[in-house]
Order: structure tokens, then C-alpha cells, then sequence
């Protein structure tokens, strides 16, 4: 096989391709650190604020599945460009969005266009890098933009939020308009053989968490007993069962059901789903709390939530290494603990809170047990896997910790808001809040933080039923080294 770039990877294909990375990262976080400002902005409700980012994340993992086998079937350039330029046409809506359902309604295209092009892109890493060094540089390069993102949404969305929100959708426009450019010239398309697309599955799947976390998110606004709610609950339940049953009668199912056939990778699963949803509700309520209680400006905010970045950069270097040594089991329960405890220690905080050092502190640690737990869970997937199986599972473990992060927000969202109106509190501008609705704001906050301290100590009980082995661990890791080198 003839490879377009054999020697080093800088140069313009990266940029395509790891620009494409970052701008999807972004685009996962830079809207957090916006929201206090479309809530005044555009009246956004407590359950809109919570749509911005669960409409975009739905889509997002609930098609990955189906975007990856688009771009084996109708080829992989074609697709990430498709991708790209949906995503890039919903940035422009978003930034000239005037009311709360166009926002939402864009969202979801946005994450949508997203779902098409993220799964090309690592494909084409591969099919545009020789085997060695050049590959080797651009998987680096390429992964890298994950945690360069992470940091680089809170600050780039705090500073384009402090100018005008709209700036962190439209500057995605030039930014996609390059890559495309870029792919059509730089990037080879890959070979495609048309298969069976279960768009079916991808569709039922998709619309029914989208229906169950609607009624979760608006429950608290609209009433639990409103038709509304009721039905779509029971529709979302009724559209889940029937994509189980769709997904056992299909050709090529999205989730193969022999994926699941280890006790140990279906507990994995659920862990890998806890996790991304303690780290993505996490995110969301600190960034509320830090803006609309203690009263930070969104760049200020966005600044004061990088340790915990970092700590979960620390927290995946440090797994690296301490899983050559130490069962997976006793790592995910002593970070657990510790998570469940500083998640218990962040539900006691209130306005009064210093950032330094009780802030400070408390982010680091979180941080640091999250970025433990996102490191080795992916590589309990795929223990005892061979080789042709370890694309399949790791982008079903890819779903599912995109999924956690809109699930989490999307119900608890509710759970703060009732917590809020409880003490008295009301659910609009912090501006048109008295001192003591403020603190009742955050003690919604700060009560969901209890309870995904109680979802993280689920997790390590969990964690403490796996059974591999250091050795198994070190083996899956050379496993996926492999794969991704072939």
C-alpha cells in the first residue's frame, strides 16, 4: 500500500486532521462557560441552559457508531468532509441563534456533523501515515489534541464569551472552512465496499434517550404528571426496548450483542459511563457555581477550572504507569474513594469559599481521579480481545463515554433545579436574584456534586468485582498500540 506521507507527520494533513480533533473537543466544553450569558442573553431556562449541551451530545454518541460505518461504506474523505461542513454551517446558526429553540435545534445538527466526521478522522491517520515514525508523530499529534482542547475550551471559551458569546460558534466557520479545503487537497480517500447500514438502529437509539432525558430535563418546569412528561418517558422506554429488539434482528447491527458477552467488559461499560458522567456533570455545575454564585467573569472562570484539567492529565500519567503493577481493580476503587470524598467536600461549599486553596485543592483532586479512571477503563475493554474486534469495542467504549456526559447533565439538571426551588430559590437571571436566591442557586449546584458523590461510590463497588490482571492490562495495551500502528 503506497502511503501520501512516509517520512515526518508535520505538514498540512495533520492540521486537517488534528484541527478537525480539537474543533469537536472545543466544541464540547467552549458552551459551558457561555450559558450565564445566554441566560440573560436569551432567556435560557434552567432546563434550555441544559439542552445546549445535551443537544449536542446526544447526537454526537448516540450516531458515532453509524458515522464510523459511513465513511467504511461511502468512504472516509468524503465523509469527514460532509461532516465538517454540517458542523461548520450549524456553527453559523448557533452564533446568529435568537431564541432558545433555534440554539438547541442547531446544537443538535452541530453534534450531528460532528458524529459524521470524528470517526474519519483517526481512520485516516492511518491510511495517510506509513507504518513508523510518521505514523507514530501523528497519533501523537492527534491524540494530543484532546487534552489541548479540554484546556483550551474553558480559556478560549471564557475569552470569547467576555466579547460576545456568539463569537464561540462563529469562529468555527473560518476554522472549518480551512479544513475542508485542506482535506480536499491533502487527504487520500480510503477504499470503500458498501455495507448495510443500520440506520434504523442509530435512529431508535438516538431519539430514545433523547426522549427520556426530555422528560428528566423538564419534568421540574412542565410537572411530572403533564401528558407531555409522562408520554415522553414511556415513549423513550418504548423506543429503547425496541431498539434491543431491532439490534438482535439486524445484519450489521451498530452494537453487536457478543460485545457483551463478558460479565467483566458490561461492568466496564457502566463504569466508563459513570465516569464520563461525573466528569461531565462536574464541569457543568463548577462552571455555573464559579459565575453565577461566587461571581466570576466567564475568563476568569475558565481559568480557575484548568487544575482540574491538569490534575486529570496527572491522574492519567500516573494509571499509566501504576497499572503495570497494581490490579485495575484496587486503582478505580482507591480513586473512587477518593473522588466520592472530595465530590462529598464540594456539596458542603458555598458562597463564602476561598478558591485558594479550598478550590484549588479540591479541582486537583477530582481531576486527578477522573484522568485515572479514563485511562484505564478504555484498556479493561479490550482485555482478551484479538485484534479484529479492537476497533468495534473501542468505538463502542467511545459511545459510551460521549453518552455519559449529556445524560448526566440532562438529569441532573432537574435534580438542582428542585433542590433550588426547595429553599425558596428561583430559576432565571442571577441578576434578578436576591442574596439569599443566590445562595439557594447554589446549593443546587452544590447538591449534585452529593449526588454524583454517591454515583462515584456505585462506580467503585463496581470496580471492585473486576477480575483482571496487571499482565492482562500491559497485553491489551500492546494489543491497541498494534492496531492503531496497522
Amino acid at each position: 500500500m503506497q502511503y501520501p506521507v512516509t517520512k515526518r507527520a508535520f505538514g498540512l494533513a495533520i492540521l486537517v486532521l488534528s484541527g478537525l480533533q480539537l474543533m469537536v473537543v472545543l466544541d464540547g466544553t467552549v458552551m459551558i462557560l457561555a450559558l450565564p450569558r445566554l441566560q440573560e442573553q436569551l432567556g435560557l431556562s434552567s432546563a434550555g441552559s441544559a439542552w445546549t449541551v445535551t443537544a449536542y451530545g446526544l447526537p454526537f454518541a448516540g450516531l458515532m457508531l453509524l458515522g464510523g460505518r459511513l465513511g467504511d461504506s461511502f468512504g472516509r474523505k468524503r465523509m469527514l468532509i460532509l461532516g465538517v461542513a454540517v458542523f461548520t454551517v450549524a456553527s453559523a446558526l448557533c452564533g446568529s441563534a435568537q431564541n432558545e429553540a433555534w440554539l438547541i435545534a442547531a446544537r443538535a445538527v452541530q453534534g450531528t456533523g460532528a458524529a459524521i466526521a470524528a470517526p474519519t478522522a483517526f481512520a485516516l491517520v492511518a491510511s495517510t501515515y506509513a507504518p513508523g515514525p510518521a505514523r507514530n508523530q501523528a497519533i501523537a499529534i492527534f491524540g494530543s489534541m484532546v487534552g489541548i482542547g479540554s484546556i483550551g475550551g474553558l480559556v478560549i471559551g471564557g475569552a470569547l464569551t467576555s466579547v460576545d458569546w456568539r463569537w464561540i460558534f462563529w469562529i468555527n466557520v473560518p476554522i472549518g472552512a480551512l479544513i475542508v479545503l485542506g482535506a480536499v487537497r491533502e487527504l487520500r480517500d480510503t477504499k470503500h465496499q458498501r455495507i448495510s447500514l443500520d440506520v434504523r438502529g442509530a435512529v431508535l437509539g438516538t431519539l430514545a434517550c433523547a426522549a427520556i432525558v426530555f422528560g428528566a430535563t423538564e419534568g421540574p418546569e412542565i410537572g411530572w404528571d403533564s401528558p407531555i412528561i409522562l408520554g415522553s418517558v414511556i415513549g423513550g422506554l418504548v423506543l429503547l426496548i425496541a431498539f434491543v429488539f431491532a439490534e438482535r434482528n439486524v445484519e450489521n447491527p451498530l452494537l453487536p450483542w457478543s460485545l457483551f458477552d463478558s460479565r467483566d467488559r458490561v461492568i466496564t461499560f457502566i463504569a466508563i459511563f459513570l465516569t464520563s458522567g461525573v466528569l461531565g456533570a462536574t464541569t457543568f455545575f463548577v462552571a455555573q457555581f464559579l459565575q453565577n454564585v461566587l461571581g466570576y467573569s466567564p475568563l476568569m472562570a475558565g481559568l480557575a477550572s484548568i487544575p482540574f484539567t491538569l490534575g486529570a492529565g496527572a491522574g492519567t500519567a500516573a494509571a499509566s504507569k501504576a497499572a503495570q503493577f497494581v490490579a485495575p481493580r484496587w486503582l478505580l476503587f482507591a480513586a473512587a474513594l477518593v473522588l466520592a470524598a472530595g465530590l462529598w467536600f464540594g456539596s458542603t461549599i458555598d458562597r463564602s469559599v476561598e478558591y485558594f486553596p479550598t478550590l484549588l485543592a479540591m479541582l486537583c483532586v477530582v481531576g486527578f481521579c477522573v484522568g485515572t479512571a479514563i485511562v484505564i477503563l478504555p484498556l479493561c475493554v479490550l482485555v482478551g480481545v484479538d485484534m479484529a474486534h479492537i476497533g468495534p469495542l473501542s468505538a463502542v467504549g467511545q459511545m459510551f463515554m460521549n453518552m455519559g456526559t449529556p445524560f448526566a447533565v440532562g438529569l441532573l439538571s432537574p435534580i438542582a433545579l428542585s433542590k433550588t426551588l426547595s429553599l425558596d430559590g428561583i430559576s432565571g437571571k442571577v441578576t434578578d436574584m436576591t442574596t439569599a436566591q443566590i445562595d439557594a442557586l447554589g446549593s443546587g449546584y452544590t447538591f449534585v456534586l452529593l449526588v454524583c458523590a454517591i454515583g462515584t461510590a456505585v462506580l467503585g463497588v463496581l470496580a471492585l468485582t473486576l477480575r483482571y490482571t496487571p499482565a492482562q492490562l500491559a497485553h491489551a495495551q500492546h494489543a491497541q498500540d498494534e492496531a492503531q500502528k496497522s
